[in-house]
């Protein structure tokens, strides 16, 4: 970005600063945008935190107030984009969400190619672990017992006629 605002400053570049410098400065809100306020006490403080979020005042509850600093974001349902559906016409559709809606705190894991924790899984997790921990046990225990029958490549030794006089070597006088 700094080479091509030079460019422009030099007259090396056909495009008018203006350009160059909007584009470049609004393509994402201000920092300051994505920072949560104090944690709402008030029920005015309550009902202003559901606007700035884009949620209505009976839906906006905010995350409990656990010493991590969250302030006033809201609490949402943990939803992956996976259990979202994907024929709806989203603002995003890589994300599966609409516009000016807020983002889960951990929406960095409920992406489609990660966490979904709304899944149904056909197995439950403990006969997971159960089967983890038997197939990599199993494993160890056949190691283990066969320790003792070393399986080699069955080789004998280099056969070579007249036994006793060297073949090919590079000496002279052989």
């Amino acid at each position: 970005m700094a080479l091509l605002r030079q460019l422009v400053a030099r007259k090396g570049f056909p495009l008018q600063p203006a350009l160059l410098y909007n584009s470049s400065r609004s393509a994402a809100r201000r920092q300051e945008d994505y920072i949560p306020g104090p944690y709402p006490k008030t029920e005015k403080e309550r009902l202003e935190a559901a606007k700035k979020y884009g949620l209505l005042p009976h839906e906006y509850k905010p995350i409990p107030d656990d010493g991590l600093g969250k302030g006033d974001y809201p609490d949402l349902p943990h939803i992956g984009a996976d259990s979202k559906d994907p024929y709806y016409p989203w603002d995003y559709p890589e994300f599966r969400r609409n516009f000016n809606e807020p983002w889960h705190t951990n929406a960095d894991i409920y992406g489609e190619d990660r966490l979904d924790p709304a899944k149904d899984w056909r197995v439950p997790k403990t006969t997971m672990i159960a089967m983890l921990v038997g197939m990599v046990g199993g494993a160890f225990l056949l190691a283990y017992l066969l320790e003792p029958y070393p399986v080699h490549r069955p080789v004998c030794r280099k056969q070579m006629p007249f036994q006793g006089k060297n073949h090919y070597s590079f000496e002279r006088g052989n």
